[in-house]
């Protein structure tokens, strides 16, 4: 069936009923929705009857927007806090199911763990009981997953960029927004974000309020999973002739810095550099800001359009933030190591071979 996902409370359990419905030796006997009856003083949004396989089911539902990890951890202090808990552990015929717009991955998978069924408006089902037990799983709602994917795009991602490059300073908002070149507002917004998928740690309150990244590795295993989502970058191939990989990097190095051009080298060109890994690199890729002063220096290389066998490869970035936290060497400006290993898992061959290995001995988390 088709699932709407922008749903009131109330439509989102009868949603829910209708996906029950539509499962075999599953049938709804008996409702009663928003709190009605003896369920109010328990925070519930309503009681369902319903039978599995010949087995009755009280169903206790509980209706959110929206759930991450921080509010599964409230609603079982609910669950606690009015003796929920012990009452369904001594019934075998129960159960506790939170209906929700959207579930994070990490949401559910603390569900599943506290065996509290859920059901999302992407038609994922959990629902564990004695002598009863459903599990579908789906691709996330797509307001989630539009939720999500902006987080790893434009001025955000800077904001995400910082946090993994320095996870392990303290940021109040007007720090952290001056280092990723972003607005107070914007920094707000992601940390927001973060504290609910529980990546962050806390110290102070009010303006005094800090941060910290404690879960550097699930924020950047996130960050690659959302890549086959966003639009990569435009790229322009050229071949210049030159003795050589290293001698055409040092070049670049030269013509954009006696231009005034912001460049990096990334992909394998950068992460050799950072961790040796392949016996040799034939293409260097670069993150440049297009404009004249662009055009001049690619022009000095004496670079010519191909459309195969190129040797240099520009990456067209658009704004400053493109080149955060670069590092220097020698002569070169290199993308940071977390840029270069989220261009390598884009590439070709044995990239994503280097980008493993740049996680490992440069990254570290």
């Amino acid at each position: 069936m088709i699932l709407d996902p922008q749903l009131t409370g109330r439509q989102l359990v009868e949603q829910f009923l209708n996906v029950l419905r539509e499962l075999p030796d599953v049938h709804v006997r008996s409702k009663a929705l928003e709190g009605a009856g003896p369920t109010s003083d328990e925070g519930r949004d309503g009681e369902i009857d319903v039978e599995i396989a010949g087995k009755a089911l009280t169903l206790f539902i509980e209706a959110k927007k929206s759930v991450y990890p921080r509010d599964v951890r409230q609603v079982l202090w609910q669950i606690r806090q009015f003796g929920s808990e012990r009452r369904l552990a001594e019934r075998d015929d129960a159960a506790s199911v939170l209906v929700a717009e959207s579930i994070s991955p990490g949401a559910k998978e603390l569900l599943r763990k506290e065996r509290i069924g859920y059901f999302d408006s992407g038609g994922s089902l959990f629902l564990p009981a004695r002598g009863a037990y459903l599990y579908i799983d789906k691709p996330p709602p797509k307001i989630l997953a539009r939720a999500v994917r902006s987080l790893f795009s434009g001025r955000r991602a800077q904001v995400l960029h910082t946090l993994l490059t320095r996870h392990q300073n303290w940021y109040g908002v007007k720090e952290l927004a001056g280092q990723a070149s972003v607005s107070p507002a914007s920094a707000s917004q992601v940390l927001s974000e973060l504290e609910r998928f529980e990546w962050l740690t806390s110290r102070g309150q009010g303006p005094n309020k800090e941060r910290r990244l404690v879960e550097p590795g699930s924020l950047l295993d996130a960050w690659t999973e959302q890549l086959a989502s966003l639009r990569p970058p435009t790229l322009h191939r050229y071949f210049v002739s030159s003795t050589g990989t290293e001698y055409l990097i040092d070049r670049i190095g030269h013509v954009c810095d006696a231009h005034g051009v912001e460049y990096a080298i990334t992909h394998e060109a950068a992460a050799q550099r950072y961790t040796p890994f392949l016996s040799s690199v034939s293409q260097v890729r670069c993150r440049m800001l297009a404009g004249r002063a662009a055009e001049a220096a690619i022009g000095e290389l004496g670079a010519r359009v191909v459309s195969e066998g190129a040797n240099l490869v520009i990456l067209e970035a658009k704004s400053h933030g493109d080149f955060l936290f670069r590092e220097r060497a020698g002569d070169t400006w290199l993308a940071s190591p977390i840029q270069v290993y989220l261009d390598l898992l884009r590439g070709e061959g044995r990239s994503k071979e280097m980008a493993g290995h740049l996680r490992r001995e440069r990254i570290g988390f």
